[in-house]
């Protein structure tokens, strides 16, 4: 009897190491399948690379849908990993991570070859989730209703409840 689970050959050194498979957290989420040392490079979040504005025009004002698959890439442009993605899209938000996510920039800084890898934090068990903080920030008013949408399913003793951070302060104009 199969579990459902996924694996996902990006490179040679990822075989067997990861499995996409039902999350207690949300929907689907990947899992080691070995034990993954701190600081290992796990993997890469690739989609299709589109502009801010692309994504916009292609996505409108999304922030209702609780839902995204888009990854700020810098400041010209977004992975979609709704097209072209891999296991990386699904890997599920927690308020104390396991992994981190690293711009690794290209010899043109801003350009669409920057690349997002994904990092062990700290040592990671067989058979854990594997979950980093989205840092999800929107430039509009964070209403419960908002929040209830953004929810936090982690399950952390420091959840916060929400994905979403606090906008950013406005820099005071001369």
């Amino acid at each position: 009897m199969s579990d459902g689970s996924q694996t996902f050959p990006q490179t040679p050194r990822m075989t067997r190491r990861l499995a996409v498979r039902r999350s207690p957290i949300h929907g689907s989420g990947v899992f080691a399948l070995r034990d993954l040392a701190a600081g290992e490079s796990l993997l890469e979040y690739r989609g299709r690379r589109l502009t801010h504005a692309e994504a916009d025009q292609g996505y409108g004002d999304n922030h209702h849908s609780g839902h995204t698959f888009l990854f700020t890439l810098n400041e010209r442009y977004v992975i979609d990993g709704n097209v072209g993605g891999n296991a990386a899209r699904w890997i599920n938000h927690s308020c104390e991570p396991n992994c981190q996510a690293f711009l690794v920039e290209s010899r043109e800084p801003g350009s669409e070859k920057d690349r997002v890898v994904l990092e062990a934090l700290r040592d990671i068990r067989a058979g854990d989730e594997l979950t980093y903080d989205y840092g999800i920030v929107l430039e509009v008013r964070h209403t419960a209703r908002l929040k209830q949408i953004w929810a936090c399913r982690c399950g952390s003793l420091s959840c916060s409840g929400t994905l979403l951070k606090p906008r950013r302060p406005k820099r005071a104009t001369r």
